[in-house]
């Protein structure tokens, strides 16, 4: 009974626990950010200590005055001056484009950098993990594969944000009825939370 109270009591309280940890070590990176660029003094306070979370707020602020000139017309202008500029930069260009590229695929409203849950066989035959569908192979690469190959993600557990770019074969891959969202999970959990049959999303 005491361990199925303390299993229970735990189940309650760790995701509370890692949430508050996680949020708590955002707000304190932002708000070291910020430290580090605001002159001394000017960081609000109340009763002696610093606000805690205005780095998030600035942060915040600061996007959302960005989104809203890169939306109007002479902030597109200002923003292609300053990629023509970068790309000019030997070294930064390289990594400012490629970053771009990356996060252009990302974070575009109409993106589809994850389109597909997949069910692949990885690391070998007869063993099988979930990866995400990003692609067909491009450039000189389509050339030197016969076949139709898809080009797919293979996300690290619990850490999707690492993993490995593969080129398979259409036929080798099954496409899985279960949305992007509930696949991360499902890799997230280290197929502990596993989702419910048809839950793709449209």
């Amino acid at each position: 009974m005491i361990k199925k109270n303390l299993i229970a009591g735990l189940l309650v309280w760790v995701p509370v626990v890692i949430t508050i940890w996680v949020l708590t070590a955002i707000v304190r990176t932002m708000d070291s950010w910020l430290r580090a660029w605001v002159p001394t003094g000017w960081m609000p306070s109340w009763a002696g200590h610093e606000i805690p979370g205005f780095g998030v707020i600035v942060t915040l602020i600061g996007l959302l005055l960005t989104g809203f000139a890169a939306s109007n017309f002479f902030g597109r202008h200002l923003i292609g001056f300053w990629d023509r500029v970068v790309s000019r930069i030997p070294v930064v260009k390289t990594v400012y484009s490629g970053v771009k590229q990356v996060s252009d695929t990302l974070l575009a409203p109409n993106g589809q950098a994850f389109r597909k849950a997949l069910l692949v066989p990885y690391p070998r035959a007869g063993s099988w993990t979930i990866a995400f569908l990003t692609g067909r192979p491009g450039g000189d690469v389509a050339n030197h594969l016969a076949g139709d190959y898809v080009s797919v993600y293979v996300p690290t557990t619990p850490n999707p944000t690492s993993g490995f770019f593969l080129m398979m074969l259409r036929t080798d891959v099954v496409e899985l009825n279960m949305s992007v969202d509930d696949a991360l999970k499902y890799v997230i959990s280290m197929g502990v939370v596993a989702p419910e049959i048809g839950t793709k999303q449209p």
